[in-house]
């Protein structure tokens, strides 16, 4: 875990860019930790901008949503580079000539996938024998330090793949709910298996925490995000079924989902299965612990998606088509909180997405423990009479201000599909004609109250509803946007960086001050 001290003050004005590392320029099929992530962080630099958001950073499981992965605890390996793979002497540069051709602006999943995975398997048949030792003693270190979930993954890993990647709950009744002798068993048959899906979370880490240290050098911290909710087919439920509200078989009783709203007419049924609270609270929330501890090793701030489920949550009974017919239900409230305090320090540094149906009950349990909320622009500028988004009637400078989120459109497909009412309400407001309305979206961020502004790097860009990341509701074709490195200019580092400085949210670093201290005596 990267302990480097950042410099810029939790009260300072901040900036910075929401874009998931998948996005990034890289010439194997997907965005990776490689060249294009550093890149991108010196272009970060060179902005003024401190702040880098991304969406979960775990593996991804049906329609390939971050937000719908097999653990809430393991790494992205699709994330890997091969190039760092080159340097550690795991791969060889022949490895890399059978690579098919990409499309640069997007993601094809399934041929993706099924290259990466290569590479990591000849990665692994190399560090079967390295001569390393340093490697060798890293790798066991890595293994023991993570034991308390990695384990558990590795063998759920391999006995999906010795299942043919089906669900656990389609699983021999042996393995769906294993004694102790048969996880013995199946530690000692799968052996090779479970240490190749050690080897390959153990790179991730590796690469993830040199980016992150990188990162930390140029004073700009990283925002995760986790879901509240994990999928049903995951290690998380597998190995946890007391946690959950399961019949006897592991099928659930209830599943979650939100009320129709802004994205949906119908609402949207998630399908996750549902916490049993009571059974959380009698264990102390030592999963919640565990999991928020494990992924501010990995990030440094965490949003927490859906946190009004915190207060309650949409439960919708196994095997509606719909979301319509749920209730709201009591979630643990601020026992869950007060006991992440006392475990891992009493300011954690949360934001907490209170989009949606938001009650009073939520925004006291957000204010009690001093968490930041969002304000997303595109909602505020759609409906005429919604104050709530708007920057002018911020009440509160404790809000991180978006112009929109990976669940939106990008604000120019956004703006050109408004009624012209809206248009020129916009216009308007921004003294603009609304032919850049992004980056005029940009400048309203910056110069709000909020104390943190972040904007997806495709409103830097000036992108249309082609590079959009998700559609809400919508289970094919999400996730895959990329850019390539020539839409990234040097004008925009510029501009940006002119923005950032003339609303104030420029912070340099002590390194810098000092550094510039010392250049004028």
């Amino acid at each position: 875990m990267a302990d480097m001290k950042l410099t810029a003050a939790a009260s300072e004005r901040l900036s910075g860019i929401l874009v998931h590392p998948v996005s990034f320029p890289s010439p194997y099929g997907i965005g990776d930790l490689g060249p294009g992530a550093y890149e991108f962080i010196d272009f970060m630099e060179g902005a003024g901008q401190h702040l880098w958001q991304v969406l979960p950073i775990g593996p991804t499981g049906f329609g390939d949503s971050p937000y719908q992965g097999p653990s809430a605890f393991a790494g992205q390996t699709l994330l890997i580079s091969p190039e760092k793979l080159l340097e550690k002497k795991l791969l060889h540069s022949g490895d890399l000539t059978d690579m098919p051709q990409w499309d640069p602006h997007r993601v094809d999943y399934g041929p993706a996938i099924e290259y990466k995975n290569r590479l990591l398997r000849r990665a692994f048949a190399t560090f079967r024998h390295t001569p390393d030792k340093t490697m060798l003693e890293d790798f066991e270190q890595f293994c023991s330090e993570q034991a308390y979930w990695l384990d558990d993954y590795s063998l759920f890993m391999s006995l999906k793949g010795a299942n043919e990647g089906r669900c656990w709950l389609d699983w021999d009744e042996e393995v769906r709910s294993p004694s102790r002798e048969t996880i013995r068993t199946c530690m000692r048959e799968y052996a090779e298996e479970i240490r190749y899906y050690k080897f390959i979370q153990f790179i991730f880490h590796d690469q993830w925490e040199a980016l992150r240290a990188y990162a930390h050098e140029a004073d700009i911290r990283i925002i995760g995000d986790i879901p509240i909710f994990v999928a049903l087919d995951s290690c998380d439920v597998w190995a946890n079924k007391k946690y959950f509200q399961l019949d006897s078989k592991g099928f659930p009783t209830a599943v979650a989902g939100v009320p129709p709203d802004y994205f949906s007419a119908t609402g949207q049924l998630w399908g996750n299965p549902l916490y049993d609270w009571d059974a959380m609270e009698k264990s102390g929330y030592s999963w919640w612990v565990a999991r928020v501890r494990r992924q501010l090793e990995l990030t440094d701030i965490l949003r927490i998606d859906h946190f009004r489920g915190f207060e309650a949550y949409w439960s919708v009974p196994a095997g509606e088509e719909t979301a319509i017919n749920g209730e709201w239900v009591k979630g643990p409230g601020a026992k869950l909180f007060n006991r992440l305090r006392k475990e891992l320090g009493e300011e954690l540094p949360i934001i907490a997405e209170d989009l949606g149906v938001i009650t009073p009950e939520v925004e006291a349990l957000r204010d009690e423990f001093d968490f930041p909320g969002m304000k997303v622009l595109q909602f505020g500028f759609e409906n005429m009479e919604d104050e709530i988004y708007i920057p002018h009637f911020y009440k509160t400078d404790n809000c991180i201000c978006y112009t929109g989120t990976h669940d939106n459109d990008t604000t120019m497909g956004w703006y050109a599909n408004l009624p012209e009412k809206a248009r020129d309400r916009i216009r308007r407001y921004g003294n603009t004609d609304g032919q850049r309305v992004s980056l005029d979206f940009i400048r309203f961020a910056f110069a709000s109250v909020a104390k943190y502004a972040i904007f997806p790097i495709q409103d830097l860009m000036l992108m249309g509803s082609d590079a959009r990341m998700n559609r809400p509701g919508v289970a094919a074709s999400n996730w895959s946007f990329r850019y390539s490195a020539d839409q990234l200019t040097d004008w925009h580092r510029q501009w940006l960086l002119e923005t950032t400085q003339l609303f104030g949210r420029k912070a340099l670093t002590e390194k810098k001050k000092d550094s510039a201290s010392a250049a004028e005596e």
